[in-house]
């Protein structure tokens, strides 16, 4: 379902002057140091700078070899032949630059240049690292650089962090010595586009480190995107926003629009909405089973930094393949944010047509076929390819949803969001959990009966703990605090309601920062009042006979018309209000009262087409299950969104980043 959008539907801003921006500060950077360079590149960060510069940009700038840092232990100074640690893999040698990548050309090319270099492998060159800024890269770095000093080795160092360094990192660099032989530096690149509507700041660890750390420090970096973004693209009339990091990354971007005013004065706005949301204001759509197809490939198969990895189920060969996933492959366009019920029967369409159309040949003369070949035929070729791939996939996801009784699951997932059959609900967890299915499903399932029911019974809570840590191992007690210091899985307090008393240190813990007191009275600030607001805001539909999914009636069909995703329908019902005014009883039961905020520029001469483009930023992440109802939900009412999201995100995802235990 590509959602054909409306006639009268805004263009979308061109993005790709993001990734220009990105390009040419990279290269600054790098030619700050100035000879031939070694670059290190922190794992993390190859994905995306896959996007924004290919090998043979880095080479014309000087950069000979490509080192993935791995943070493995460091060789003696004796043991090092080439002066590098045992923790830097050569990128030729990575995954990401395998057959298949569209690195590996560049790949074999650099193990040809290795090769041929000779003696002047043994030259000394000055090193650069493109890191982020952690405790454990500078420990790293320290090392290497000791080593050298071992050795004998002199050369020049310098680290770039993306997208901010922090006085921590200095302080480390200074305590082991270092800081007067580094220069320090910061790529300053926090806005990656991953399809024509699709922003990611791919900050996988903001989640984990605000939402459970209470750590503050990504903010300054969303801040400082939503200032790049006004900056281009001119400022935003309306805004509006819940949460308190939504509130904060809000103030201090205002802060720095005050302090640059003169930048954006007298921009015509290109954007006409902006609405800011926490991640823990919607826990129950991010732990819900996905089943739109882009939603069902990144559960599956991991889509990462927009692209995917294809096994050999998928791609019929002994060989994997990545393929990027955005509009601009046509296939996928039209199924992305169908689902997935619907999505074999396109895709067969799809193949009888291609097939008609390869069928032409037959009747053609000589001129014709010479245009097919040049015009039609690679093209053709391609959309095969690509037909060929999905088919793979949707085969693929088939065999192993089929595996682990998808539908069975499909139906508790529903039966809680509804609130019927809790009790058989939990009998199913429990015996998910003494089947040992996965341990990070049966944390999910646990998560979404505990908020969908205001918290577990004491007595569940006892006892899904207690089979839990005898199935999978007493190692997973700590995730266990951690999930319930951040509200996904709690106890249920004595009593239905809150006393007065409760009430008030409710408040108080409301206005402290997250983590800060004990988690008993953490989780009275903490009460997801699902059921409550499901009812005000509808979020069950109604529907007399079956749900037609093939022609979709509202948002809920991201989740098989059972449920419409609460983040999605509290934006709905914001555009429609212009503020949060007739919302106050949602908030009080989000426990946003005080952090819900309304704001923009004071501009009544904002193109009207821009008033219909809206720009979504999720703190926390976001998945392709809400990606899809807004596309939907922007078709219906003449709206275009824009996501910008922390990093996509899904149930599992968001459960590792609780879990102390590491895959």
């Amino acid at each position: 379902m590509a959602f054909p959008h409306r006639p009268d539907a805004p263009e979308l801003p061109d993005f790709s002057m993001l990734k220009r921006l990105a390009r040419d500060q990279l290269i600054y950077l790098l030619e700050q140091l100035p000879g031939k360079k070694d670059l290190f590149i922190e794992a993390d960060l190859m994905s995306p700078l896959d996007r924004i510069a290919s090998v043979s940009i880095l080479k014309q700038h000087e950069v000979d070899k490509l080192y993935k840092v791995e943070n493995k232990p460091v060789l003696s100074s004796s043991e090092q032949s080439s002066g590098y640690p045992r923790g830097a893999t050569c990128w030729a040698q990575c995954p990401c630059c395998r057959e298949g990548s569209p690195w590996s050309e560049q790949a074999r090319l650099w193990r040809g240049w290795e090769r041929s270099a000779g003696r002047e492998e043994q030259m000394v060159k000055e090193l650069c690292f493109l890191v982020r800024p952690r405790i454990k890269n500078m420990r790293y770095i320290a090392n290497l650089v000791n080593a050298d000093k071992l050795a004998g080795r002199t050369r020049k160092y310098k680290v770039i962090f993306s997208p901010q360094k922090f006085y921590a990192c200095e302080m480390v660099l200074e305590e082991e010595g270092i800081y007067g032989d580094v220069s320090c530096d910061e790529w300053a690149f926090s806005l990656l586009p991953l399809d024509v509507d699709l922003l990611s700041m791919e900050l996988p660890e903001f989640f984990r480190d605000y939402f459970l750390e209470g750590d503050q420090r990504w903010i300054n970096t969303v801040a400082q995107a939503l200032h790049l973004l006004s900056t281009l693209y001119g400022p935003f009339p309306n805004c509006y926003g819940i949460g308190r990091c939504a509130k904060m990354s809000h103030e201090l971007w205002r802060n720095l629009e005050e302090e640059e005013d003169s930048e954006t004065k007298g921009r015509k706005p290109e954007i006409g909405h902006i609405f800011l949301l926490d991640r823990d204001v919607d826990f129950v759509t991010a732990l819900c089973s996905q089943v739109v197809y882009e939603g069902l490939v990144d559960d599956t198969f991991r889509i990462k930094c927009g692209s995917v990895d294809f096994g050999p189920e998928v791609t019929s060969s002994d060989k994997s393949l990545k393929v990027l996933l955005n509009a601009e492959d046509k296939v996928f366009h039209e199924i992305r944010n169908e689902h997935f019920s619907n999505v074999f029967g396109f895709l067969s369409q799809k193949a009888r047509n291609l097939q008609a159309q390869y069928d032409r040949r037959r009747g053609m003369d000589i001129k014709q076929m010479k245009n097919f070949v040049s015009q039609e035929l690679k093209g053709l070729k391609q959309e095969h390819r690509l037909l060929s791939l999905h088919i793979g996939a949707c085969e693929s996801i088939m065999k192993k949803k089929t595996k682990q009784d998808f539908q069975e699951l499909i139906k508790t997932e529903h039966a809680l969001l509804e609130g019927f059959s809790i009790r058989d609900s939990t009998s199913y967890i429990e015996e998910h959990i003494d089947r040992q299915v996965s341990p990070i499903e049966s944390l999910r399932l646990m998560c979404l009966l505990s908020i969908t029911e205001n918290g577990l019974i004491p007595k569940d809570y006892r006892s899904l703990k207690t089979q839990y840590l005898q199935s999978y191992g007493p190692e997973h007690l700590l995730t266990f605090s951690n999930l319930r210091r951040a509200g996904l899985l709690t106890e249920q307090a004595p009593g239905d309601t809150l006393t007065a008393v409760e009430s008030k240190v409710s408040k108080l813990v409301t206005d402290k920062a997250a983590g800060k007191i004990t988690d008993a009275f953490s989780s009275l600030a903490k009460r997801s009042n699902f059921r409550a607001i499901s009812k005000k805001l509808n979020l069950i539909p109604r529907v007399d006979g079956e749900y037609d999914l093939k022609v979709p009636r509202d948002m809920a069909y991201v989740f098989s018309g059972a449920y419409v995703p609460l983040s999605c329908r509290v934006i709905e019902q914001v555009l429609e209000r212009r503020s949060w005014q007739g919302l106050d009883e949602v908030l009080r039961l989000l426990n946003c009262s005080e952090l819900a905020f309304t704001g923009g520029t004071k501009d009544d001469k904002a193109p009207s087409e821009s008033l219909r483009l809206i720009l979504v930023v999720f703190l926390g992440g976001c998945t392709f299950s809400e990606i899809s109802a807004l596309r939907f939900l922007g078709r219906e009412k003449g709206f275009r969104f824009i996501f910008l999201t922390t990093a996509v995100t899904n149930s599992a995802r968001l459960m590792e980043a609780m879990s102390e235990v590491k895959a």
